[in-house]
């Protein structure tokens, strides 16, 4: 733990991205991302409006992560601070649309009248996953802070 607060202020590239804070989030926001836009994709859009928006969400911040993912193990980010103040952003707009996608979610979820369908199961655990995705972009966007702040 001392050698990740060390280096705190310095952006990992390579393998580092896998053993640093908060770089180590990366792999579980792909991981839940990815199973909350399965799950939403394999439900009943009912409503389109709602739905539609957590797909937006959920594909958005799965491609996107990915890529900054794929940035920063290229060294891309050559450890400069605006690269820090980047990530701190994009990973509080990524928290804020979590969110509000886990929200309205939830909202189309608690309407669904059969309780006991599959569509209302998917649902539920789509829900799920969408709030710990947001806590982990969450948590990312905290210490993407303290790193850039350390610069």
């Amino acid at each position: 733990m001392a050698s990740n607060t060390a280096t705190m202020g310095n952006l990992p590239s390579g393998v580092g991205i896998c053993t640093t804070i908060p770089d180590i989030l990366y792999l579980p926001e792909l991981i839940f991302g990815g199973l909350v836009w399965i799950l939403v994709a394999c439900t009943l859009v009912v409503p389109a409006n709602p739905q539609g928006w957590v797909m937006f969400v959920s594909v958005f911040c799965f491609v996107m992560t990915f890529i900054w993912m794929v940035v920063f193990a290229c060294g891309g980010h050559h450890n400069k601070g605006s690269w820090a103040a980047a990530d701190f952003a994009y990973h509080g707009i990524a928290a804020f649309f979590y969110l509000s996608a886990s929200v309205a979610l939830a909202k189309v979820t608690l309407d669904i009248s059969d309780k006991k369908s599959q569509n209302y199961k998917l649902d539920v655990s789509a829900v799920v996953f969408s709030y710990v995705a947001t806590f982990l972009y969450f948590v990312h966007t905290i210490l993407s802070a303290i790193r850039w702040k350390s610069f």
